[in-house]
C-alpha cells in the first residue's frame, strides 16, 4: 500500500453506478432491440440508447433548479422514453410494453471486474450506492446482478440528485461518518469533483467503453485525484483489500 493510501484512512466506499459498476448503454440498446425489433423496427440501438441517456441531465436538471418537485429516477426515464419514441418514430405501443422497455434501467450488467472487485472491497469497507437512481431500480439491479452492496441509498432517500452538494453531505450523514472518511467512487470526473467539494476522497475508475467504441472516454491527468485505477480489483489492491 503506497503512502497515498494509507492516507485515506477511509470506512466506506460510496459508489456511482451507471456506468462506474454497470454497463448502461450495451444493455439499454439491447434491450431496446429485443422489444422494438419483433415489432419492425429497425433502429441504431446504440444510439437510442445515448438518446435516452441525453435526456437524463436536464430532466435532473429540472429537479436540482427546484423548477419541479423531486420525482425518482423512474418518473424521469419514463417521461423521457415518451419523448425518446416520439424522435424515433417509434408508434403503437401499449403502456405495458413502454414500462417494460422502461425497466430496461433495472436490468443492467455488471462490468466483468465490478462484483469480484466489490467482494474484496467489502472485506475491508463499507459499501453504499451514491447513486441518482431510485431504490427499487437499485435493489432490483442488485439482485440480478449480484452487486454485493451493504446499503443501498437512492436518490430519494437524499431527496436530491447528484451533483448537488446536499447529494453528498447527507450519504455521509447517513453512514454515520464525516465526510473525509467516504471515498467516492466513480468514472466520471465531475461526481469525484463535486464529492471532493464537500470533503470527499476520490477514486476515479476507467470506464473507457462506456459510451462505446466510438467514443472512447479519454484519462484524466495523472494524480487528478486520490486513487486512479483501471477497475475494481485494481482499487481493491490499492487500498489493502
Amino acid at each position: 500500500m503506497d503512502e497515498t493510501v494509507s492516507r485515506l484512512g477511509v470506512k466506506a466506499l460510496t459508489f456511482d453506478v451507471f456506468g462506474t459498476v454497470v454497463d448502461w448503454r450495451t444493455c439499454v440498446a439491447r434491450e431496446a432491440q429485443a422489444m422494438l425489433s419483433t415489432l419492425g423496427y429497425q433502429l441504431d440501438w446504440g444510439r437510442f440508447a445515448d438518446r435516452w441517456r441525453d435526456r437524463y441531465r436536464p430532466a435532473m436538471a429540472q429537479v436540482i433548479s427546484g423548477a419541479r418537485p423531486f420525482v425518482i429516477l423512474d418518473v424521469l426515464h419514463r417521461e423521457n422514453l415518451d419523448g425518446l419514441l416520439e424522435e424515433f418514430g417509434v408508434k403503437g405501443l401499449t403502456e405495458a410494453q413502454i414500462d417494460n422497455l422502461n425497466l430496461a434501467w433495472h436490468r443492467l450488467d455488471p462490468w466483468p471486474d465490478s462484483v469480484v472487485g466489490l467482494t474484496r472491497l467489502k472485506r475491508k469497507f463499507t459499501l453504499a450506492t451514491l447513486s441518482n437512481g431510485n431504490i427499487a431500480l437499485l435493489v432490483a439491479m442488485a439482485k440480478r446482478a449480484g452487486l454485493p452492496w451493504d446499503v443501498i441509498l437512492g436518490a430519494e432517500v437524499s431527496g436530491v440528485y447528484k451533483n448537488a452538494p446536499q447529494s453528498y453531505d447527507r450519504t455521509a450523514h447517513f453512514l454515520q461518518l464525516r465526510p473525509q472518511d467516504c471515498l467516492m467512487v466513480a468514472a466520471h470526473p465531475h461526481d469525484l469533483v463535486s464529492a471532493a467539494e464537500r470533503g470527499f476522497r476520490t477514486a476515479y475508475v476507467h470506464r473507457p467503453l462506456e459510451f462505446g467504441p466510438e467514443h472512447v472516454v479519454e484519462h484524466p491527468a495523472p494524480g487528478t485525484f486520490d486513487l486512479m485505477v483501471r477497475d475494481f480489483e485494481a482499487l481493491a489492491v490499492a487500498l489493502g483489500s
